[in-house]
């Protein structure tokens, strides 16, 4: 291991609450770069829309995911923490995690920024088995990590459930 990987596997150990917050922070960050191409969306395309029944209301995604995110922050963290003591289990951890986290971002490019709902349904079915993948990777490391993603799955379901019935109404 070199020395900075070594600096950054003890750093959330050393530094507990800083290490939780970057974490945190980090991902807030990273998932709402994706509110790009879902503004533009909302703006020009979104609204024209056929809605199904159970699609809620636009303001109620903001802080879901906002909650969601933050979520996924403290178990990333966590995972983050046993970087010393179990480096190959976090670097698998984390880079399932980071792929998920791309194709997270890569649904709103597709379905807001593209605008193509049967892609979109590709791109969220590919981000819940990988999310799947991610909380398996984490449960290895730390089953509370694996535990706090359990609402980011449920929720993306549903969002995959909205997506399909808005492909279907349009």
């Amino acid at each position: 291991m070199s020395a900075l990987s070594a600096r950054v596997a003890e750093f959330p150990r050393a530094h507990p609450v800083a290490s939780l917050v970057v974490a945190v922070l980090a991902v807030e960050a990273v998932g709402a770069s994706g509110a790009v191409f879902t503004a533009q969306g909302l703006a020009e395309w979104y609204g024209t829309l056929r809605r199904p029944g159970v699609a809620p209301p636009n303001w109620v995604f903001g802080p879901v995911w906002t909650t969601l995110f933050a979520l996924v922050g403290v178990a990333a963290w966590l995972v983050w923490r046993q970087g010393e003591e179990n480096p190959r289990g976090v670097r698998l951890a984390g880079g399932v995690f980071a792929v998920h986290f791309a194709f997270n971002l890569g649904w709103s490019a597709v379905f807001f920024g593209l605008r193509e709902i049967g892609a979109a349904l590709v791109v969220i079915a590919v981000l819940w088995v990988l999310i799947a993948a991610t909380t398996w990777a984490f449960a290895r490391i730390d089953r509370r990590a694996a535990a706090l993603l359990v609402p980011y799955l449920l929720w993306v379901s549903f969002a995959a459930y909205l997506n399909y019935q808005f492909w279907l109404l349009n």
